[in-house]
């Protein structure tokens, strides 16, 4: 089974090319995936501007798409479905994913897959491994912070979620405070490096409180204070802060998965979404005592990938979607009941 993924849900146009085994087993092989970001366009407005994303994204989904048929050796006709990011997301962005999609699936009458975002971060660690359902799902990105229970495509529990701001968006406006330049999250890691951890005393919201629900809005804060206070001619000054701040996201992150663990038991637990790409925080996990499982770093963040895989996973279940689909700039992933925290 192939299929063709497309992701533009944001500032990156991706498209891939995904091959799956025969039945319904987890790790498929990419045969093709390309991305091209747009940190360039968007870099002098110190953030993504929605209309310049869309442009750009009609600019290059074209070529993109071509050069993954040409990777992977196949043209439309081999393909098994189209699917592409339905929202969450900028709406222009997505817009173009998704038209782009239909377009291919009508030419070729092929099946049309329309995939939750978050949908496609969350399956993406079983493109590459061997981890079955169910499983413990913290989700961690710029815009996202949750933590679910995942039993299959489409079936998901949120166990908690952030009240304010996601850990990502806190990672990138450290980095833009303290001039680390964009993305943030691996600006911060980077400059972590060899840094005091204990040196700056940060708050950590929701930490040691029951339920699973997060909260970085006064970590935001703190650190904002924090650097207007920085001494100028203390050169280890940004990188003891970085590492401090690292640390204190780690120590809610672990925090709260620990009572997620406690509210739904598991073997396993998962961390997927750019954040996921952060190798300190990966390790802090590992120290909860289940199988930590992550995607490899490029997949963690916005791919096609894990887009054309969400939509084998889907197709093997037959849940094609129709051509009226609408594109959604919001699209909450649960479609079971919230869990009183």
């Amino acid at each position: 089974m192939r299929v063709l993924g497309i992701e533009t849900s944001c500032d990156e146009t991706a498209v891939a090319v995904v091959e799956a085994p025969p039945g319904d087993a987890p790790v498929g092989r990419i045969l093709a995936n390309v991305v091209y970001s747009q940190l360039t366009e968007h870099r002098r407005f110190g953030g993504v501007v929605p209309e310049i994303a869309a442009r750009a994204h009609l600019e290059r989904i074209d070529g993109l798409v071509a050069e993954a048929l040409a990777e992977s050796d196949l043209e439309l006709g081999d393909l098994d479905g189209i699917a592409a990011t339905g929202g969450p997301g900028l709406i222009g962005g997505v817009m173009v994913g998704v038209m782009t999609a239909k377009a291919m699936a009508f030419a070729r009458e092929k099946p049309f897959l329309a995939i939750n975002h978050l949908e496609g971060h969350a399956l993406s660690v079983r493109l590459t491994e061997p981890v079955m359902f169910p499983y413990l799902l913290l989700l961690v990105s710029g815009g996202h912070c949750q933590l679910l229970t995942v039993r299959g495509p489409g079936d998901f529990t949120r166990l908690g979620t952030t009240i304010d701001d996601a850990v990502g968006e806190c990672f990138d406006k450290t980095a833009k405070l303290l001039g680390l330049g964009s993305p943030g999250g691996p600006a911060v890691e980077q400059a972590a490096k060899g840094g005091d951890e204990k040196r700056f005393a940060l708050p950590r919201p929701m930490w040691r409180k029951p339920g699973c629900d997060f909260s970085f809005s006064g970590l935001k804060t703190a650190v904002r204070q924090t650097v207007e206070k920085l001494p100028g001619d203390d050169a280890r000054a940004v990188t003891d802060l970085c590492a401090s701040f690292q640390r204190t996201v780690a120590d809610v992150l672990v925090d709260r998965c620990s009572n997620a663990l406690t509210m739904s038991p598991n073997d396993t637990l998962v961390v997927a979404g750019g954040v996921a790409a952060n190798l300190y925080l990966r390790g802090r996990l590992e120290g909860l005592g289940v199988r930590l499982v992550a995607p490899p770093v490029t997949l963690c963040t916005d791919n096609g990938a894990m887009i054309a895989w969400a939509g084998i996973e889907r197709l093997r279940l037959g849940m094609t979607d129709g051509l009226d689909f609408a594109p959604r700039p919001r699209w909450p992933l649960e479609t079971a009941r919230v869990m009183a925290t």
